[in-house]
């Protein structure tokens, strides 16, 4: 069966089968990328344009070699350098690459409902790689592949993300996602750092991370977002650190199986200590394989579709 939709612009309201369907195929591709040639040819003679408003470096790298292994044309751009540092609108500069014959358009901005604006005026297939704080649906779709990875399943596991919620579109994504599959999902955090009615969204909601560690599965750290001055909302990243960084005396109270998540970039010995990113508990750099993993699924399953 193929994708509900012919847009990946987010998680929330994506049925279970979509999401179901999109993890199996990963499951496939992942097997392509332990063989020595790890190129497939699905997506020969399609043309994928990455238009990236905001700076990346794992979303944009695992974009890039998702597409090349599967055999795409690939299409760079980046905001600064381009015709938008002129004053062309996001409108003109996405239907004058579309001119170009591009099929597919990945896109990460700043303000959120880019990509669904983007998608309303464009024919390519349009796949959300981040829009402001709303969502990051492959990121949440790799999360959720590493757990399932890991536990052999998503439903009935006690998943917390813990950190600045307020502006993580990581954090929603996984919320939407988790959910719909059937995990349990807690977050943990500063009152400053949490949306408001963040209830809303189907999750509990804690203040003391040692009350949580006890009684979860997985705990999936979020960065401290300081260029969206997520800073100014604690008196100082090392109180941050007392009181909700993730180390190793922590993790004494949690259950041997524990597992650690984090979406990167890493500020060691902030939300999380060195010992602990590195540690068996983690699965960091496996969340990063798994990425391409999911981003070739969903560029497969995007272009066949069509």
């Amino acid at each position: 069966m193929p994708l509900e939709s012919r847009h990946l612009l987010g998680l929330h309201g994506m049925p279970k089968a979509d999401i179901q369907l999109i993890l199996d195929t990963a499951t496939s591709f992942r097997e392509v990328l332990e063989r020595p040639i790890k190129k497939v040819p699905p997506l020969q003679g399609k043309t994928i344009a990455n238009m990236f408003f905001e700076n990346s470096t794992r979303t944009r790298f695992s974009f890039e070699l998702a597409e090349r292994r599967l055999s795409a044309d690939v299409l760079g751009f980046q905001a600064s350098g381009s015709s938008v540092s002129k004053g062309e609108t996001l409108k003109d500069t996405a239907r004058n690459i579309e001119a170009m014959k591009v099929d597919m358009v990945v896109m990460r901005h700043s303000a959120a409902g880019a990509p669904h604006y983007l998608s309303q005026v464009i024919d390519a297939n349009v796949i959300n790689a981040g829009d402001g704080a709303h969502e990051h649906p492959t990121q949440a779709l790799l999360d959720m592949y590493t757990i399932r990875e890991k536990f052999g399943r998503l439903e009935g596991l006690h998943v917390c993300i813990v950190g600045d919620i307020s502006h993580s579109r990581v954090a929603r994504s996984n919320i939407y996602g988790l959910r719909t599959m059937g995990a349990k999902v807690s977050v943990c955090g500063p009152a400053t750092l949490m949306p408001r009615d963040v209830e809303r969204l189907g999750v509990d909601v804690h203040h003391h991370i040692d009350d949580v560690i006890p009684n979860i599965d997985v705990l999936n750290v979020l960065r401290i977002q300081m260029e969206r001055d997520a800073g100014r909302l604690f008196p100082s990243l090392r109180e941050y650190h007392n009181y909700y960084g993730i180390t190793k005396q922590r993790l004494e109270q949690a259950r041997s199986s524990i597992t650690i998540m984090h979406p990167g970039p890493i500020n060691r010995d902030v939300e999380i200590s060195a010992d602990v990113a590195d540690s068996e508990h983690s699965v960091i750099l496996q969340q990063v394989l798994n990425g391409v993993a999911i981003r070739m699924a969903v560029l497969y399953l995007l272009a066949t579709r069509n």
